[in-house]
């Protein structure tokens, strides 16, 4: 069965969407029956290629109050999911490059070893503090999870990929995508937004005939 996500490395909702997904495809033993397939979506397509702390954005969007709340109820739920949320760490900038990552690894070694980039994706941006635009740190994650180092840098540096990810950012769009992550199941079942690993265990069942 091959679920499509569409998800940004910059959304927070995304990386805990995209744990408790892989924790009920585990929970009901279909991990070698399960192809997550991961679309890019960009929250902000026009964020400088220039890095800068991620908590000096969201207070700019939010206000100080306001941003700090929603991180540090954004921290607890992680951590009760096993995820750790490093927000003074983080560095907002644009994500259009790691999609591209995200598109050679599906391209050349298909969806698990995207899945595999993704989870290093989301660690580095939102526990390690990496600038996922910078193309030597992405080569790295991009070979700890067995990818070629001296392939991913020719793409990073000419333009493989980039018609084709702008391509699927703008069709995203244009089927209506406005919210991720968005899980999209073999009988055309969505689920949108804040969900849980229960539910998404369900839909993986009902999209398999259980």
């Amino acid at each position: 069965m091959k679920v499509e996500v569409y998800d940004d490395i910059a959304c927070p909702w995304c990386r805990l969407g995209t744990h408790q997904f892989h924790r009920a495809v585990a929970a009901a033993g279909a991990e070698t029956d399960v192809e997550l397939v991961h679309r890019p979506y960009q929250l902000m397509p026009d964020a400088p290629e220039d890095p800068r702390p991620l908590m000096d954005t969201v207070v700019e969007m939010f206000g100080p109050e306001q941003a700090e709340a929603m991180l540090t109820q954004m921290t607890r739920l992680g951590a009760s999911e096993g995820i750790e949320y490093r927000f003074d760490r983080a560095i907002a900038v644009n994500t259009f490059t790691a999609h591209r990552l995200r598109w050679l690894a599906l391209h050349q070694h298909g969806a698990a070893m995207q899945a595999a980039l993704t989870t290093a994706l989301f660690d580095a941006y939102f526990r390690d503090g990496v600038n996922i635009a910078d193309h030597t740190q992405l080569t790295e994650l991009a070979e700890q999870v067995g990818l070629d180092g001296g392939r991913v840098r020719d793409c990073l540096t000419s333009e493989e990929g980039h018609a084709e990810v702008r391509e699927q950012v703008t069709a995203a769009r244009r089927y209506g995508v406005t919210t991720v992550p968005r899980f999209v199941f073999d009988n055309g079942d969505l689920i949108v937004g804040v969900t849980s690993a229960e539910a998404l265990g369900d839909a993986l069942r009902k999209a398999s005939g259980r």
